[in-house]
C-alpha cells in the first residue's frame, strides 16, 4: 500500500503577514511601539477579506461573514515578493490608514505575489449593561454641559439652560422603550404597542406637566449619543429646552438586531 500525504502550505515567500503589518507600522511608519498594542488577527476578518477578494463589497462581506465594524477598510497589494518587499511596499502608500489608532483587528487573504487583500478594523462595542448607572450619570453630565453654554439648535438659538437630575420613574421610561426596540428591531418615538413617550413615561409612575424624548441607534458610546443629538435640530431642542427639570437615560443591545444598540433618553418636568 502506498500513503501520499499533501500539505497545503502558505506561500513560501509571505512567512507572515500579520507580523510584516505591525512590523510596518513601528518601522516604517513611526508608530511608537510602546504606546499602541499590536493589530490582532480575527478569523472572521479573513474571512471578510476572502470575501473581498471574490469581489464583495467590503460592508456586505461584514455582513455575510458576521462581523460588526465601527469601521473598517481593506488594503489589496500585487507583486510582494516577500515580507520584506510587503512592508516596503506598505510603508509607501498606506502608512496613514495602518496607524489609525481606532483600527484594532485585521484579516488577511493571500495568493502569494499574486494578490493579498488585507482587511482593518475597529470592532463595534457598546457599553456593559452592568455599567448603566455610569452611562447614565456621563449623559446627564453631557447635557448639562450642553445646556449650560446655550446652543445654537438648527436655525434657533438656545441660551443657557439650568442643569436636570436624574429621575428614576424617567430611567424607568426610557429602559423600557430602549429595550423594546432592540427586542423588535425598529427605531421610533412609537412603541411597539403604539405608545408615545408621554404614555410610558406616565406608566412608569411619572406625573409630568412637560415631557420629551430623544432616541438614537447604532452609536456605541455616551459621547456619541449626545453628540448626534445636539447635531439633530429636534433633539438639540428637547436637551435645551429650560422648562425640563428631570431626564433619565437607557440603553440596550440586541446583537442580532439591525443597529444593535438603542439608546432612549427621556426629559421631563413634574407637575
Amino acid at each position: 500500500m502506498t500513503i501520499i500525504l499533501a500539505a497545503f502550505l502558505p506561500h513560501p515567500a509571505l512567512a507572515n503577514v500579520v507580523g510584516a503589518v505591525n512590523r510596518t507600522r513601528v518601522a516604517y511608519c513611526d508608530l511608537p511601539r510602546s504606546s499602541h498594542q499590536s493589530l490582532a488577527e480575527s478569523r472572521l476578518l479573513d474571512e471578510v477579506a476572502r470575501a473581498v477578494a471574490r469581489g464583495e463589497s467590503l460592508e456586505q462581506a461584514e455582513l455575510h461573514v458576521g462581523y460588526r465594524a465601527a469601521r473598517s477598510l481593506w488594503i489589496e497589494i500585487s507583486g510582494a515578493a516577500d515580507d520584506a518587499a510587503l512592508e516596503r511596499m506598505l510603508s509607501q502608500r498606506f502608512c496613514t490608514q495602518l496607524t489609525d489608532p481606532r483600527l484594532s483587528n485585521i484579516g488577511v487573504f493571500g495568493r502569494g505575489a499574486d494578490g493579498l487583500w488585507i482587511v482593518l478594523a475597529q470592532p463595534f462595542t457598546t457599553p456593559a449593561i452592568e455599567d448603566s448607572a455610569a452611562v447614565s450619570r456621563l449623559v446627564l453630565a453631557l447635557t448639562n454641559q450642553a445646556r449650560s453654554l446655550g446652543q445654537t439648535c438648527g436655525a434657533q438659538f438656545f441660551p443657557p439652560a439650568p442643569p436636570l437630575s436624574l429621575a428614576t420613574a424617567l430611567a424607568k421610561a426610557a429602559r423600557a422603550h430602549s429595550e423594546d426596540m432592540a427586542a423588535h428591531d425598529f427605531f421610533s418615538h412609537t412603541g411597539s404597542d403604539g405608545s408615545t413617550p408621554g404614555q410610558r413615561v406616565t406608566r412608569a409612575g411619572y406625573r409630568w406637566s412637560m415631557v420629551g424624548e430623544n432616541v438614537a441607534s447604532g452609536v456605541r458610546t455616551p459621547q456619541e449619543a449626545v453628540a448626534g443629538w445636539l447635531a439633530s435640530p429636534h433633539h438639540c431642542a428637547n436637551i435645551m429646552t429650560a422648562g425640563f427639570r428631570q431626564m433619565g437615560v437607557a440603553f440596550a443591545v440586541n446583537r442580532r438586531s439591525g443597529e444593535v444598540i438603542y439608546w432612549t433618553e427621556d426629559f421631563g418636568k413634574p407637575r
